[in-house]
């Protein structure tokens, strides 16, 4: 091979790699424009979150959550009460049918 030949040679290899950094930069140029796209996206959802929450009290908020489990529990109690309720019911209803 030639001094040219040679030189020819490295300088298509030199051009390959050059176009592939070429792609992989304008990869990672978009990937950060999405990037930077989602980045505004979830700072305006958070800014709007903050202005829905903006003057409650945290504290009562946790009161209310409690008070609401309670309620919840109670209702649990009553529903499974009743259920038992039912079913007694239902018992005698059969034997007085059978």
């Amino acid at each position: 091979m030639t001094e040219a030949t040679v030189m020819q040679t490295d300088l298509d290899r030199l051009a390959d790699r050059i176009e592939k950094a070429a792609g992989i930069i304008q990869e990672l140029r978009s990937a950060r424009d999405r990037a930077l796209g989602e980045t505004d996206e979830l700072r305006q959802r958070v800014r709007a979150m903050e202005e829905q929450l903006r003057g409650q009290n945290p504290a009562e908020l946790m009161g209310e959550l409690q008070a609401l489990r309670k309620e919840q529990k109670e209702w649990l109690t009553e529903r499974r009460e009743v259920a038992g309720k039912i079913e007694a019911l239902v018992k005698k209803l059969d034997k007085i049918d059978g």
